[in-house]
């Protein structure tokens, strides 16, 4: 899906299809539920690995230079979906044990509650500052601040409450209290895309990139 996404934006951005072919209605909705299946996936994962610190500092890592890069393409991602992630399973890493305190069957109405007041804290609230400090932490919080421009702006709220339901639920899926269906289910080419999943993230928009520039040559041609 994401892919996909980005494909269409560069038709659009480079090839000059026409706008609604990548804002519209329909992608409008889809894409903060892309999102969140994106961030839920990776809660669930986190509660795989012993190493989400590691796991976080990685993607943080190539984060900083996904952001060096486009910056230096006047087309800047300031804190996208990798920095979101990558702080997600840091910020999980120091504080599960908090986390694994809370009751189970209280912890999935604790963070629905978290996200829904989020979303209404967004919608309802904007607080601002004049420094510039806090401008940009509340802008990495949720409430964008005038100048703080960027692509694939991602931010922590609602998806740290997103990420922790995942974190909850994949406690469960770990196991194996899901119904027997959902482990017997096969997809043969998620498993793949799944292992190389950072890479892909990593890779994917050089090469679309590539593909939109030999076909805008040829259509010039």
């Amino acid at each position: 899906m994401m892919v996909a996404h980005h494909a269409l934006f560069n038709a659009v951005a480079f090839l000059g299809a026409p706008r609604w072919v990548f804002s519209n209605p329909v992608f409008d909705i889809l894409q903060p539920f892309f999102v969140g299946l994106f961030v839920l996936v990776s809660g669930i994962s986190s509660r795989f690995s012993k190493g989400n610190i590691e796991r976080g500092a990685i993607c943080i890592v190539f984060a900083v230079l996904v952001t060096y890069v486009t910056v230096r393409m006047d087309m800047p991602i300031y804190f996208g979906i990798l920095h979101k992630l990558g702080f997600f399973m840091i910020f999980y890493g120091l504080t599960r044990k908090f986390w694994d305190k809370i009751e189970p069957k209280a912890a999935p109405i604790l963070y629905i509650t978290l996200i829904l007041s989020s979303i209404a804290a967004r919608i309802f609230f904007s607080p601002t500052s004049d420094n510039l400090v806090i401008r940009d932490i509340l802008s990495v919080l949720g409430w964008r601040q005038t100048g703080f421009s960027g692509f694939d702006y991602q931010p922590i709220l609602p998806g740290i409450f997103i990420f922790l339901f995942g974190t909850w639920a994949g406690r469960y899926i770990r196991e194996e209290k899901f119904p027997k269906w959902f482990y017997e289910a096969k997809f043969p080419i998620f498993p793949a895309i799944g292992r190389k999943a950072l890479m892909i993230y990593l890779l994917h928009q050089p090469v679309l990139f590539s593909l939109t520039m030999l076909f805008a040559y040829l259509l010039s041609l």
